[in-house]
C-alpha cells in the first residue's frame, strides 16, 4: 500500500493549502513536520526526512512536495541516494533568482542530478518564485515529467488552490503509472 508523505515549503502549508487537504483525502498520508517552517535549515530539513523514513518501506513511498519541499527532496536524495516509489513535485522555486530571501540561501546550490525514481514536476506560467522556463529546466535536470498548468501563481492557498481537483487527478494519474 502506498505511503504518501507531504513536504511543505518555506512557511509550511496552512489548513486551506492543497497539501493539507490532500493529507485529509489520501489514505496513509503523513506530513513530514519540520522543526521550524519559517527559518528553514537545509541540513535539518534533510535529516528530518531521513529520520521519518528510517523504518518505512521506501518502495511504497510517494512524496507530495510543494515549493521548497521539492528542493529539500532533491537534497535528501543527493545526501542519501535512496529510491522511493515516486515524487509529485509542485512549484519548486528557482532559488538563484531569489537570493534576496536570506532564509533560503542555505538551500543553494540546488541539486541538478537526475532523481533515481519516477517524478513529475508541476509548474505555473506566472509563479513569482520561478519562471516556467526555469521550472522546465529543473524537470529536465531531475529527469521528471513536466506539466505546465498555466496561470496558477505559486499553486498555493493564496493563489486559490485549496482542494485543487486538477492536482488530485494529476497525482492519481501519476500514481497509477508507477
Amino acid at each position: 500500500m502506498i505511503q504518501y508523505y507531504t513536504l511543505p515549503g518555506f512557511g509550511g502549508s496552512n489548513e486551506n493549502h492543497w497539501q493539507s487537504i490532500f493529507e485529509r483525502l489520501l489514505p496513509n498520508c503523513n506530513r513530514i513536520e519540520q522543526a521550524n517552517w519559517d527559518e528553514p535549515n537545509r541540513e535539518d530539513w534533510v535529516e528530518t526526512i531521513e529520520k521519518n523514513l528510517e523504518s518505512v518501506d521506501l518502495s511504497n513511498v510517494v512524496f507530495v512536495t510543494h515549493s521548497l519541499g521539492g528542493i529539500t527532496l532533491a537534497h535528501w536524495f543527493k545526501a542519501y541516494g535512496k529510491k522511493v516509489k515516486g515524487a509529485f513535485i509542485v512549484a519548486p522555486p528557482h532559488l538563484d533568482e531569489n537570493l534576496q530571501v536570506e532564509e533560503i540561501k542555505n538551500f543553494l546550490p540546488v541539486p541538478k542530478g537526475e532523481l533515481a525514481f519516477p517524478s513529475i514536476l508541476i509548474a505555473s506560467t506566472n509563479d513569482q518564485w520561478s519562471a516556467i522556463e526555469d521550472s522546465e529546466k529543473l524537470a529536465k535536470y531531475w529527469g521528471s515529467s513536466f506539466v505546465n498548468i498555466g496561470d496558477a501563481g505559486h499553486v498555493n492557498a493564496d493563489s486559490g488552490f485549496g482542494e485543487w481537483e486538477q492536482g488530485q487527478e494529476l497525482l492519481k494519474s501519476f500514481v497509477e503509472k508507477l
